[in-house]
C-alpha cells in the first residue's frame, strides 16, 4: 500500500501540507482554525480519564485544530489540586486526546495543544517562576533564556506544543493591571528579553522534546491604553508605534517566533484583530513572518459587540480571516460561521486555505504528525525538578530591587535580635505568585516568613508574626496583635503591597492569629492582574495606616513590597529605614527575599519601570520627549526612583568613558568603553547601562534611550573595562517618511548606573563624503 504523501516524513513540509489540504473538506479546514477550551473536553474522576461525548463528535464531524489550556488549572477553569491532573496524569490526558483525534478523524490530523506559560507552565506541579516584571528587573537575559528552556521542557513533557508567551507590551501607564506580565517601559530592554524568550522556548529545533512554539503578544500598543484601562483605545501615531511598541515584536520575529497574538485594543480607530497594516503590511510583508496569527479569547466576537465594526458574528469572522487571522482562541465565531460563508460565496476558498496552510505548517514543524504522543513517565521526572526550583530562586533573588537603605540598615545581622514579620503578604502563598498561576500545595511555596525562619533557625532568634490587615478592606482587628509583636521586636519587617491572587478557595486569614480560615464571605484581595486596573498607585486598604502605627513604636522599619505594579507612597519613602521591591517573586520568593535581607546575596536588581512620587505625575517613563514640560504646580515631574535605579551593599564608580573615535559616518561604528570599579568591601553585581541622545533632529526625539546594558560581577577593589559597540542600529530613528534614518549631527553617549546618573561623551556623525 502506497503511503499518503502528507504522512511521509521524508517529504518536504510544504509538499505534505499541500497534499493534505487537497484532501480536506470545508468542515475539516474550518476545524483546523478553531481552538476550544481544552479543560472542557475530558473528565477526571477517581484517577480515571475519559473524553466528553461532544468533543468526540466534534473530532468525527470535521476535527479540532487546537485546544487551549488542556492542562491549565485555576479558578476560571475550575481545575483544583483535588480534581486536577498531576504531571504524569496531564501527559496521559494529552495522549488520550491526541490518540482519539488521530484514530477517529478521517485524516488523522493531530491537535495543537496551546498552554499559558508567562512565568511557568500554568499547570499543576509546574514550577512557578517570578513574574516578567521581576524577570526584567534582573537585567539578566541569559538567566531568562535558561528559564524559558525549563518552561518549554516542562510544557512539552506533558504534550503542550505552543505557549502564549512572551508578553512584549511596553508599559506606559502602570495603573494597568497587566503591568506585572510585562518586562519594562523600555522597548530596547524588552527586545533583548524577547529574543531570549524565542531562543529559550523554541530551542535549536521545534522537533525537540524541550521546545515549544512561542506566541508573541499582544500585537500591538496594548500597554498604552487610554487611562491604563485594559483593552482601552490607544492613541498613537505610526512613528511612535514603529519605534516603541513594535520594536520588541520585530526583534522576536527576526529571532524566529512561530506565532503572534493581536491585541484586543484599537489603534487610531482600527481594532488590532482586523488591522491589515499591522498584520499584513508590517508583520508579514515587511518582517517576513510566516507563522500563525491567533486571536486572544473572544476577540472576534468583540468586533461585533464592543468595537462595533462588524454587523454580526459572520461579518466579524470573515473580516478577521481576510485580514490575516489564522486561528481563533475559543473558536466560536470561526466554528459557527466560516463554513457557511464559503458556501454562500461570502468567503473565498483561497482565503480559508491560506489560514489552514499556516496552521498545518506549524504542526509539521513541531513534528506532531510524526510524534503526536509523549512519555508520561518522563513528564513526572522533568516537571518541577530541583534544577528548575534553583533557577526560580536565582531569578527571584536577582529581580529584587533595593530602593532605600539608610545607614546600612540592611543587611540584617544574624544575631539574637527579635524580628517581627508583619503584613498581609508575609505568609500568604498566592499573594506572591502573580496572575496566571496554577493551584499550589502549601509545601511548594516559600513565603517571607518561611524564608526568615529558615534563615535564622529556631535557636538563634525569635521571629514574631502577625498579618495585621488584609490587602484590601478597612478592618483593623489585626492591628492590636501586630503592634504587640512589633513592640517586642528590635526590627520590624513589613511585607505589604498587592495581590493578583484569584479565588483559589483557600479562604482568608485570621487577622488576630495569622492562621488561615474559611471566610464567611466572598473575600478577594486581588488588586492587580488582568482586568484589575486602578485609579491610584497607593497601598490599598489600611496597610499604610498599619505601617504608620508600627513606626510610632520607634523600631527599625524594613519595608518589603510584594506587588505587580509600582507603589507610590511618599510616607513610606520618607520614614522607612529600608525599602525592598520584590515584585511577585514566585514559589521561591521567601528564600530569595531572606537571602537579600540577611546579606547572603548582594542585591543586583534594577528598576525597569520609573516609580512616580504620585499617580498624578503619570506618565513618567524615562524616555519621554524633551518637549514634555517641566513641572506641576505642586511638584516637579521627576520620578521618585528613575528607570535603571537600584542599590547594592557595595559601591561602584565609573571612570574614563572613552570613544574609539569621536567622529563616524552613518554606516560606521564606534567602540565605547568605561571603567567600572567596585569601591566597596564586598562582591557585587552592577548593571552598566548605555544611553544615547540625538541632540538635534528633524523630528522630536526622547531625552535619552537605552541602547545597551551589561551585568558584571566585581570583587572588592576590582575594575572591569566594559565595552559597547555603537553603530547605525543604535543611532537610527524612524524619520518623516516612516523609514529608519541615521541623521548627521551630534549624539550624546551616556554610560552609568541608571538613567539619571551617567558619564557623557560626544559623538559626531558626519555627512556622507
Amino acid at each position: 500500500m502506497t503511503m499518503l504523501i502528507y504522512k511521509d516524513k521524508s517529504k518536504p513540509i510544504e509538499e505534505r501540507v499541500e497534499h493534505l489540504i487537497g484532501l480536506m473538506t470545508i468542515e475539516e479546514k474550518v476545524g483546523q482554525l478553531v481552538q476550544p477550551f481544552g479543560w472542557q473536553v475530558y473528565e477526571h474522576t477517581d484517577g480515571e480519564l475519559s473524553l466528553h461525548h461532544d468533543f468526540k463528535q466534534q473530532v468525527q464531524n470535521g476535527g479540532v485544530g487546537s485546544l487551549y489550556g488542556v492542562l491549565r488549572a485555576d479558578p476560571w477553569t475550575g481545575v483544583t489540586l483535588e480534581n486536577g491532573l498531576s504531571a504524569k496524569q496531564g501527559a496521559k490526558a494529552v495522549n488520550l486526546i491526541q490518540r482519539y483525534a488521530v484514530e477517529h478523524s478521517r485524516l488523522g490530523i493531530p491537535i495543537l495543544i496551546g498552554e499559558e506559560c508567562s512565568h511557568g507552565h500554568m499547570a499543576i506541579d509546574g514550577t512557578v517562576f517570578p513574574v516578567p516584571l521581576s524577570i526584567g528587573s534582573t537585567w539578566n537575559v541569559d538567566l531568562y533564556r535558561d528559564m524559558c528552556r525549563a518552561v518549554a521542557s516542562e510544557t512539552r513533557a506533558q504534550g503542550g506544543a505552543v505557549t502564549y508567551s512572551p508578553v512584549l507590551d511596553v508599559v506606559r501607564d502602570p495603573r494597568w493591571g497587566r503591568t506585572e506580565e510585562c518586562f519594562a517601559e523600555d522597548p530596547y530592554l524588552i527586545g533583548e528579553f524577547a529574543v531570549a524568550a524565542v531562543e529559550g522556548l523554541q530551542g535549536e529545533s521545534l522537533l525537540s522534546e524541550h521546545s515549544v512554539a512561542a506566541t508573541l503578544k499582544h500585537f500591538a500598543g496594548y500597554g498604552s491604553s487610554e487611562g491604563g484601562r485594559n483593552a482601552g483605545p490607544v492613541h498613537m501615531g505610526w512613528r511612535e508605534l514603529l519605534e516603541v511598541d513594535l520594536y520588541p515584536f520585530q526583534k522576536a520575529v527576526e529571532a524566529g517566533a512561530q506565532s503572534v497574538m493581536p491585541a484586543y485594543n484599537e489603534i487610531d480607530g482600527v481594532p488590532c484583530t482586523v488591522n491589515a497594516e499591522l498584520l499584513d503590511d508590517i508583520l508579514r510583508q515587511a518582517w517576513g513572518f510566516d507563522g500563525v496569527i491567533i486571536t486572544d479569547c473572544g476577540a472576534i466576537e468583540m468586533l461585533a459587540s464592543g468595537h462595533d465594526v462588524a454587523e454580526d458574528g459572520s461579518d466579524a469572522a470573515v473580516q478577521a480571516i481576510r485580514t490575516g487571522i489564522d486561528m481563533e482562541m475559543s473558536g466560536e465565531m470561526f466554528g459557527s460561521h466560516l463554513a457557511e460563508a464559503v458556501r454562500v460565496g461570502k468567503l473565498e476558498t483561497s482565503v480559508l486555505d491560506r489560514a489552514v496552510r499556516r496552521v498545518l505548517t506549524l504542526k509539521f514543524r513541531l513534528g506532531l504528525f510524526d510524534k503526536p504522543y509523549v512519555d508520561a513517565e518522563r513528564a513526572e521526572q522533568v516537571i518541577g525538578q530541583a534544577e528548575h526550583i534553583r533557577l526560580a530562586r536565582q531569578l527571584a533573588t536577582e529581580g529584587i530591587v533595593l530602593l532605600k537603605n539608610v545607614d546600612g540598615t540592611l543587611p540584617l545581622p544574624k544575631t539574637s535580635k527579635r524580628i517581627a514579620v508583619i503584613g498581609p503578604n508575609a505568609d500568604q502563598v498566592y499573594n506572591q505568585l502573580g496572575d496566571y498561576t496554577s493551584p499550589q500545595p502549601r509545601s511548594r511555596v516559600i513565603t517571607v516568613l518561611d524564608g526568615i525562619r529558615g534563615k535564622l533557625g529556631k535557636d538563634q532568634v525569635s521571629v514574631l508574626y502577625a498579618p495585621g490587615c488584609r490587602i484590601k478592606g478597612e478592618s483593623r482587628e489585626g492591628f492590636g496583635n501586630a503592634l504587640a509583636c512589633a513592640a517586642e521586636a528590635d526590627t520590624v519587617v513589613m511585607v505589604v503591597g498587592g495581590s493578583s491572587a484569584r479565588d483559589f478557595g483557600e479562604g482568608t486569614i485570621d487577622l488576630k492569629t495569622g492562621a488561615s480560615k474559611v471566610s464567611d464571605h466572598d473575600w478577594n484581595d486581588m488588586e492587580c492582574g488582568e482586568g484589575i486596573d486602578r485609579m491610584t498607585l497607593g497601598l490599598a486598604g489600611v496597610q499604610l495606616q498599619l505601617m504608620q502605627e508600627v513606626y510610632r513604636l520607634g523600631k527599625e522599619l524594613v519595608v518589603v513590597y510584594m506587588n505587580g505594579r509600582p507603589i507610590a507612597e511618599p510616607w513610606v519613602e520618607q520614614h522607612a529605614h529600608a525599602i525592598v521591591e520584590a515584585w511577585y517573586p514566585g514559589q521561591e520568593g521567601g528564600h530569595a527575599i531572606a537571602d537579600i535581607l540577611f546579606g547572603d546575596v548582594n542585591p543586583s536588581g534594577r528598576l525597569t519601570l520609573s516609580i512616580p512620587k504620585h499617580v498624578g505625575q503619570l506618565p513618567v517613563y524615562y524616555n519621554g520627549k524633551r518637549s514634555r514640560g517641566k513641572r506641576y504646580l505642586e511638584d516637579d515631574s521627576e520620578p521618585c526612583y528613575p528607570f535603571g535605579y537600584g542599590l547594592s551593599y557595595t559601591t561602584f564608580s565609573y571612570e574614563r568613558l572613552t570613544l574609539s573615535t569621536n567622529s563616524i559616518r552613518a554606516d560606521e561604528s564606534v567602540t565605547v568603553t568605561v571603567d567600572v570599579t567596585n569601591t566597596g568591601e564586598r562582591e557585587g553585581a552592577e548593571v552598566v547601562q548605555l544611553y544615547i541622545s540625538d541632540t538635534v533632529s528633524l523630528v522630536t526625539r526622547p531625552i535619552r534611550e537605552l541602547k545597551g546594558f551589561c551585568k558584571v560581577v566585581l570583587k572588592p577593589g576590582e575594575t572591569r573595562t566594559v565595552e559597547f559597540v555603537v553603530g547605525s542600529d543604535k543611532l537610527q530613528y524612524i524619520g518623516r517618511d516612516l523609514q529608519p534614518v541615521v541623521e548627521a549631527g551630534r549624539f550624546s553617549i551616556q554610560v552609568g548606573r541608571h538613567s539619571k546618573d551617567t558619564l557623557c561623551a560626544e559623538l559626531i556623525v558626519r555627512e556622507d563624503e
